[in-house]
């Protein structure tokens, strides 16, 4: 399965970090575009100096992880494609040109599944999309849950209990089912 991930998803760390991971252990192929890529790393300017440094450097990582990951939409496509907020429309652009199956994003009004079906694709919040990985592959994705949530507790020195740090990352749903 090939999923195109969307900024809003790339952004946060602790998401970010589930999201590749499971990639890497092989149960997706993820997807981007450089223009994605690019407002991860703009969007991290409001956290403060140094934040956007610390954002490409971890684009460039992936970028070394998953070399096949970018894709380049042609602008004759774009050109033909309608989305309610046009700044969305690389999106979709992307994820048609690279051949996804479905987009991972937050942003559910922007890309309405009417629009998205009349190119053969779907749309799945990150929860529901993780969730669905669980089902096919709960050990796989709990392992990597559990790597995120250790690297987190190292980091903050603090407990990091897991059904709290997969709520917080957006992930309700997934963090009930793992952590009960």
């Amino acid at each position: 399965m090939r999923a195109l991930l969307d900024a809003n998803v790339l952004y946060p760390t602790v998401l970010r970090e589930i999201l590749t991971g499971v990639a890497a252990a092989g149960l997706f192929q993820p997807l981007w575009s450089e223009r994605i890529l690019e407002e991860w790393a703009r969007a991290t300017v409001k956290l403060g100096p140094g934040a956007e440094a610390v954002a490409r450097g971890e684009i460039a990582a992936l970028r070394v992880a998953f070399p096949r990951a970018a894709v380049l939409p042609g602008e004759a496509l774009a050109a033909r494609l309608w989305l309610p907020d046009p700044n969305d429309i690389h999106v979709l652009a992307a994820a048609i040109a690279g051949g996804a199956d479905l987009i991972v994003t937050f942003n559910a009004a922007d890309f309405p599944r009417h629009l998205l079906d009349e190119e053969g694709l779907a749309r799945m919040d990150p929860d529901q999309f993780l969730l669905r990985l669980h089902e096919h592959a709960p050990e796989k994705v709990a392992a990597v849950c559990e790597a995120v949530r250790a690297e987190a507790e190292r980091l903050s020195g603090e407990a990091q209990p897991l059904r709290a740090l997969l709520k917080r990352a957006g992930l309700p749903r997934l963090g009930k089912r793992i952590a009960g």
